[in-house]
């Protein structure tokens, strides 16, 4: 946690663990040559008290001749405004305050209060909600620039330290109340489980620290697993090889496809049961299939890969046909090649044949408006599929061609004057299929180009 030397932000409320805390921090800091400074948080949800306990801590540092500073956050606004609870908001709020102190004054540590009791209830709040491994490994001692020295140390002994150093501290009235998990746990659930087991704190922290053994070895496997896989990525999208997933066990690919989201920070907020999907994806998925998750989170498993992005969904330019020639569309990967076909040459096309839609489309050229241009759909479009004897509008056709949603925008759509000739790569038109005595065919040829 500390080697020497170290700027030192110590977090101050008061309370028993962070009065502990900070006494012993102060106790030590010339061995260890420490620079400390306390700060209290003002959460303002208990405005009536919060004066005093700030008062509290201003004097308790004057004696201890520590710098002593205070940070307000509103709790409240930023709950309602993310939709989450004021706990969780808390949470988020006082760590960000902290790391900006932190930047502001260049601390190399950030010291918080946390005990062994703390490290027990979350183990069991965890549990309580389903956590997995990760989640039951509690709260590590040591995570980058915050450390907590009494993690291993129980309330009952820091309350003894206080007391046998005539040391005062303050209560804060929310931590009597049994409104919130924590707090129940602590007064009833606690109680009860002592009767079971005297030293049950000593129990489930122990419990918690063989977890964090066993995730780091976990770590070290997942690291080099992941390193296999990229193929690319970028903050918005990982692309990873599917096939060293077709030997991999289930309980190693949860934690890679955790990893890779948690290191592509635009795919975090997905939880365990997407997780649970992406490898069903991966184990039973066809090539095209897709998952469309929270927060405009895609993942799509192609033939060689699995795509995880939060990327906008690319959509069609504007284009004109080159005909005769070439144009290349490049948002949709692909080239048109554009001929007309006349006279004799007309023979030997093979009228109407549907299965060319996919790659080729045989057109009356002589009922188009040229030029002819191509662009992405829009509201409103229709067209008549060949073959389908109707006027149907492009959104049914769409869905009923289980075409992804998030390709939809980039599908090129042929256009003759206000017509769809052509939706490329799927159907063709029927007013523009080829019938006996036509004088000029248009033949288009698709290819698919590397991005």
């Amino acid at each position: 946690m500390l080697s020497g030397g170290e700027k030192v932000i110590v977090g101050l409320s008061g309370g028993p663990d962070s009065a502990c805390l900070l006494y012993v921090l102060n106790n030590l800091k010339g061995r260890f040559k420490l620079t400390l400074n306390a700060l209290y948080i003002d959460h303002g949800l208990r405005p009536e008290e919060t004066p005093e306990e700030s008062e509290f801590c201003r004097k308790f540092c004057e004696r201890l001749n520590v710098p002593f500073m205070t940070k307000s956050i509103d709790v409240q606004a930023y709950a309602k405004n993310y939709g989450i609870n004021k706990q969780e908001a808390a949470r988020q709020l006082r760590y960000r305050a902290f790391e900006e102190t932190a930047s502001e004054i260049k601390a190399d540590r950030i010291a918080l209060g946390h005990t062994s009791d703390d490290q027990a209830e979350t183990l069991l709040m965890r549990l309580l909600r389903g956590s997995g491994p990760t989640g039951l490994a509690g709260i590590p001692p040591v995570r980058g620039n915050i450390i907590r020295p009494l993690i291993d140390i129980e309330r009952k002994d820091i309350e003894k330290i206080l007391y046998d150093s005539s040391i005062d501290f303050i209560i804060d009235s929310s931590n009597l109340k049994r409104d919130y998990l924590r707090n129940k746990i602590r007064h009833s659930v606690m109680p009860v489980l002592k009767e079971f087991n005297p030293d049950i704190i000593k129990t489930l922290s122990k419990t918690a620290s063989i977890f964090r053994d066993e995730e780091r070895y976990f770590e070290i496997i997942v690291t080099k697993t992941l390193m296999k896989l990229i193929s690319r990525k970028t903050d918005r999208r990982i692309e990873l090889f599917l096939t060293p997933f077709e030997i991999m066990d289930r309980v190693i690919m949860r934690r890679v496809l955790r990893r890779a989201i948690d290191v592509t920070s635009g795919l975090r907020g997905i939880s365990f049961i997407h997780i649970e999907d992406m490898i069903d994806l991966i184990k039973e998925g066809n090539p095209g299939d897709r998952l469309y998750l929270p927060k405009v989170i895609r993942v799509i498993k192609e033939y060689s890969t699995l795509v995880i992005t939060s990327e906008p969904p690319v959509r069609l330019g504007n284009y004109t046909l080159t005909v005769p020639g070439e144009t290349i569309l490049k948002e949709a990967g692909i080239l048109i090649k554009a001929s007309i076909i006349e006279g004799e040459e007309i023979k030997e096309i093979k009228k109407g044949i549907s299965g060319l839609w996919k790659t080729t489309a045989i057109l009356d050229a002589d009922r188009m408006v040229f030029p002819l241009s191509v662009r992405a759909r829009k509201n409103g479009d229709f067209f008549y599929p060949y073959g389908f004897g109707r006027r149907k509008k492009l959104q049914d056709f769409f869905v009923d061609g289980k075409v992804p949603r998030d390709e939809r925008d980039r599908v090129p759509l042929l256009i003759s004057g206000e017509d769809i000739v052509w939706v490329v790569g799927y159907r063709g038109d029927e007013r523009f299929k080829v019938l006996e005595g036509i004088k000029r065919v248009l033949k288009l040829e698709m290819k698919k180009i590397r991005d």
